[in-house]
């Protein structure tokens, strides 16, 4: 998640309102969808009903971890943890992903292959195209919840997919893969029913439960490597980075900016540090009110900059400016900062 517009991670309550919603809405549907896949799995003895119904398990617990991050985020920051507990959204962002994999993807994996190497006859399968059917609805209702949520926040002219790589917050994307995939998960369970149904032949039900496995594999996987560089801390986008630093400059006593850093302590909170270049001589007192307008100048144009320290300095002759070092730097380079 590496470029975004700053835009994505606003919303109602705290930032994650809609979010909140596309989640309980994933919740119920994957809860009621989950018993029916179950029952069906029952009366008819398809591999790819039990796969989709463990999925849908998985799913639930997935929508309940991120439910219970939304409320643990907002603890108040200790003395051990000075800067908050807004990461804790990453963090179960990750184990979202691992949950995915594990309780989801592996099991569909092994399910399948034990019904491919030993195939059984389905019986009633017109139970399982009923709960399918019914799936298919429940589901397609939770991803246009999801849907609206994220076009009330994604960047206009960017793709889902370009939305779900750069998004801060991880909610909306874990819940909009989520059911993306749940959605194609039942059309296969439907193929590899259908085709046993037709051909009397098995394997075509572990075929449709090992697709359904290997396309939860690819999604958890995905989610792992998006919220692990969050995890890691990632910077403020390009165009935040220039308003702030549009914003340092715009002070009389700020000469320009000879460094900036920024990283997300949450989706909505963004630490700035930044080395400044003021006048040789000002007083103490000028360079003082100079760092407190800059400070005030930076909150006004990027409100989620929660924390920020600025260091003034003199600048050297030939030193690069902020704006510049971004420019020139490359993949392997290295800079003094001094």
């Amino acid at each position: 998640m590496t470029q975004q517009a700053e835009a994505s991670t606003e919303n109602a309550d705290g930032g994650h309102g809609g979010s909140a919603r596309a989640i309980v809405a994933a919740l119920l549907a994957n809860l009621g969808i989950a018993i029916a896949k179950f029952v069906a799995f029952l009366v008819t003895g398809a591999s790819s009903m039990l796969a989709e119904a463990i999925h849908s398990v998985a799913d639930s617990g997935n929508q309940v971890l991120l439910l219970i991050c939304g409320r643990t985020s907002k603890r108040r920051p200790t003395a051990q943890h000075p800067f908050g507990f807004g990461r804790d959204r990453f963090v179960y962002g990750f184990l979202v992903a691992v949950v995915l994999f594990s309780v989801g993807g592996v099991f569909a994996v092994y399910e399948g292959v034990h019904k491919i190497l030993a195939p059984e006859e389905l019986t009633s399968p017109v139970w399982a195209f009923g709960v399918l059917g019914v799936a298919i609805v429940l589901e397609s209702f939770s991803l246009r919840t999801a849907v609206r949520e994220t076009n009330a926040v994604r960047p206009a002219g960017e793709s889902y997919w370009a939305f779900i790589r750069n998004a801060r917050a991880p909610e909306l994307p874990v819940v909009l893969l989520e059911d993306t995939a749940a959605l194609t998960g039942l059309v296969l369970a439907m193929l590899g029913v259908g085709l046993t149904t037709a051909t009397g032949d098995g394997v075509y039900d572990g075929l449709g439960t090992v697709a359904i496995g290997v396309l939860l594999i690819a999604v958890a996987s995905v989610l792992a490597v998006e919220t692990k560089s969050l995890l890691l801390g990632e910077a403020a986008t390009e165009a935040v980075q220039r308003d702030i630093r549009t914003a340092l400059e715009g002070g009389e006593h700020v000469e320009s900016v000879i460094h900036l850093r920024t990283q997300h302590l949450a989706p909505e909170e963004l630490l700035v540090a930044a080395k400044i270049a003021v006048r040789h001589d000002d007083t103490a007192e000028a360079v003082a009110r100079a760092i407190d307008e800059a400070e005030a100048r930076i909150r006004a144009a990027v409100p989620i900059a929660t924390v920020i320290y600025l260091e003034p300095d003199i600048r050297r002759a030939g030193q690069p400016s902020a704006g510049e070092r971004s420019s020139s730097s490359a993949p392997g380079s290295s800079t003094s900062e001094g």
